[in-house]
């Protein structure tokens, strides 16, 4: 991934520094599981530990000749470590070490990924309280309905985002495997009690049972927990760039000093932030469906999935990882605006209480549908000349006055809409 959406923690981890630093914690847990058995002198193992280095560039060198990445690797081992290096990779196939070691990685990037997200459910949370009773108007396809509250919007991303966490999870228990089976998955060379050892002091659960690689369901399921918390984030992105709209005017992402919006017109406050956020979740779709595609392999394995793997682990793991820190620096740093709020609240001259005349008609003693054609009749008078619904109501000529202009405008509190919103907030597990 390019440095633009890269975070330092998160590059580290995907060097090759570190994946050769991986594959060697694979190698020597496979020693020392070797050397509890006896089958390594221990003096050979205490060499192996002592001298065993890897370097990239030498590793590179061979790679260009061997054109082979993990014969590459066991060579510039053997040339640091010297005769004991005979010992190295007992047993094993590459799939043994390179799996393995992906997983090892994988789960790192989880709990970075997790770390991040933790923060953002902080966030939210905090938003979430701040911000419950701040009025808005509600809007469905677009179009005004009735009032919500901005808390409320924080509110369903931050449950949202514990279903993530539980996903991302659960894919990271999935993945938190490795395999010491041999070049087919059957043990050949190395029994279980080997592939036991190895996992357990690399702190994974070994596959109970595998073929030359670990199956590729497993980084599939973290690939979609991984595309399902970007569109998360990519629904918050979304409402923040509808209501930072000029025409709404409700919700602005932060605009620092010193930024500029347009090389053209220097007004321009454009969310740029948010519509970065929704193009990388484009990417992490679109990656999800290579990692379905990875799994059906041809009998033992393939190689078809490799060179995937190696683009879109990388890939998805640090775009996640850098999403969820730029979505929380937004929500944290981004502000509403109250007196838009409100002002729009008011724009559709009583349209968005037509739910509550009618039921409150209905209560009256009207039939729904005499009730509805009422208020509707009214409502699309309003549409057309912007005029109030209780001015167009009460000059209707079958409003036999079920309701007094002052009912019919006490009607018309927004708070009213909130009478359950403590309710809403303790079913959520948040306290206000």
């Amino acid at each position: 991934m390019i440095d633009r959406y890269t975070l330092p923690e998160m590059k580290a981890l995907w060097s090759e520094e570190a994946k050769f630093e991986a594959w060697l914690q694979v190698e020597l847990a496979a020693c020392e599981a070797w050397a509890a058995r006896g089958a390594i002198p221990a003096d050979a193992l205490a060499e192996i530990q002592a001298k065993a280095r890897i370097s990239v560039p030498r590793i590179e060198a061979i790679e260009a000749v061997v054109h082979h990445d993990v014969i590459a690797f066991t060579t510039c081992l053997a040339e640091t470590i010297g005769p004991a290096a005979r010992y190295v990779h007992l047993g094993l196939t590459s799939s043994d070490v390179v799996d393995t070691a992906l997983s090892l990685r994988l789960v790192r990037a989880v709990d970075l990924i997790r770390a991040r997200l933790e923060t953002l459910l902080e966030t939210l949370r905090a938003k979430a309280v701040q911000y419950k009773r701040l009025l808005m108007v509600g809007r469905t396809h677009g179009i005004h309905a009735e009032p919500v509250t901005l808390g409320l919007k924080f509110l369903i991303w931050l449950k949202e985002m514990e279903r993530n966490r539980r996903r991302l999870e659960a894919a990271r228990q999935t993945i938190a495997v490795g395999k010491v089976s041999g070049a087919v998955g059957t043990y050949a060379h190395a029994g279980p009690e080997i592939e036991r050892e190895v996992c357990r002091r690399l702190g994974l659960e070994p596959a109970p049972v595998s073929s030359q690689v670990l199956q590729r369901d497993r980084h599939a399921e973290l690939m979609a927990a991984v595309a399902l918390t970007g569109a998360s984030v990519e629904k918050i992105a979304t409402e923040i760039r509808n209501l930072q709209r000029t025409d709404l005017g409700e919700f602005e992402e932060p605009f620092g000093e010193g930024q500029k919006g347009s090389s053209a017109m220097p007004h321009k406050r454009n969310p740029v932030g948010c519509e970065q956020l929704t193009g990388l979740a484009r990417l992490l779709r679109a990656h999800l469906l290579a990692a379905l595609e990875n799994v059906p392999l041809w009998h033992e394995r393939d190689i078809s999935h490799s060179s995937v793997e190696r683009v879109i682990l990388p890939d998805s793991t640090t775009l996640l990882h850098y999403m969820l820190h730029h979505v929380n620096r937004i929500l944290s740093e981004g502000h509403p605006n109250p007196a838009r709020m409100e002002e729009n609240l008011a724009r559709s001259n009583g349209l968005i209480y037509s739910q509550r005349i009618l039921l409150a008609l209905v209560e009256r003693g009207l039939s729904r549908e005499a009730a509805y054609a009422l208020v509707q009749r009214g409502a699309m008078k309003s549409w057309q000349d912007r005029r109030p619904l209780v001015d167009h109501l009460l000059a209707d000529p079958e409003w036999k006055g079920p309701l007094s202009p002052q009912e019919l405008r006490e009607l018309m509190d927004p708070n009213w809409f909130l009478r359950h919103l403590d309710e809403i907030y303790r079913q959520c597990g948040v306290e206000y």
